[in-house]
């Protein structure tokens, strides 16, 4: 039997690249998906590319109430439950020094990083608690484990949902609810585009994108930058009842990164 067969997953950030990864992964599994985000093109584009009957997709803003609600009951109005909740969704801001940093941009980091995780367990849970059980799977980062020059909101937002997973998994275990966070190091995605383009304009003309990533890889032990796949695959692992004695732990997958400090 498949890992998932039977199991009804929410993703948010569903239509990026560790989202559509792991949805793919999924869905391989047997798992029905509901894919989360607030770009309606790339949700029906990364819908297309699985090109699967179990899976499906709801436009929201996580930040907002009333929008968490909505996806969580388009959920359950069309899978009858919720099992899984991979709450991934999240943006980068910017490469600044805390001082130049920008407060609207700091906000926007925090209500999408935090606060939208915050509003996603707090509307999954009863669902889950009335399913009887479940697996809940926060995307932490390195950075969540120890400080990032120039990324002070990211940073921050990174380490506070392990604290918020931690509060989660000891109030949800009387109901057999887990919740985990996975920290990936660098991983070919287009939030890395991004910070490698931002850490080029802040250093100057002399640095290009290609070196810039060279440098940043240089760092990780393993060589290289990972693959959305390979996170993918540890999400599939605590979703999953191969889990089932995982709770309120901190999953690295980073190359050996956080081997080092």
């Amino acid at each position: 039997m498949a890992r998932l067969t039977g199991k009804v997953a929410i993703i948010t950030g569903g239509a990026g690249g560790i989202g559509l990864a792991t949805a793919q992964l999924f869905t391989g599994e047997g798992a029905q998906v509901l894919l989360v985000d607030r770009h309606e093109a790339a949700l029906h584009s990364a819908v297309q590319t699985m090109g699967s009957a179990a899976v499906s997709y709801v436009v929201a803003d996580i930040t907002q109430p009333e929008q968490v609600q909505h996806y969580v009951q388009t959920a359950l109005e069309r899978y009858q439950g919720i099992d899984i909740l991979l709450a991934n969704a999240g943006i980068e801001g910017v490469v600044q020094p805390i001082p130049d940093y920008p407060l609207e941009v700091f906000d926007e980091v925090m209500a999408v990083n935090v606060r939208g995780v915050w509003l996603g367990l707090k509307y999954v849970i009863p669902a889950m608690r009335a399913r009887g059980g479940g697996s809940i799977v926060i995307t932490s980062s390195t950075a969540g484990i120890r400080g990032s020059l120039g990324l002070s909101a990211y940073t921050t937002s990174k380490h506070a949902v392990i604290g918020l997973m931690r509060t989660a998994a000891l109030e949800c275990a009387p109901w057999g609810i887990r919740v985990n966070t996975v920290n990936p190091a660098p991983i070919e995605t287009r939030m890395m585009r991004s910070l490698e383009e931002m850490r080029v304009t802040g250093a100057g003309r002399a640095t290009t994108v290609e070196q810039t990533k060279a440098s940043i890889a240089a760092r990780i032990p393993l060589k290289r930058y990972g693959a959305p796949e390979e996170v993918g695959r540890l999400m599939l692992f605590l979703a999953s009842d191969e889990s089932s004695f995982c709770t309120g732990g901190v999953y690295m997958v980073d190359g050996g990164s956080s081997a080092g400090g």
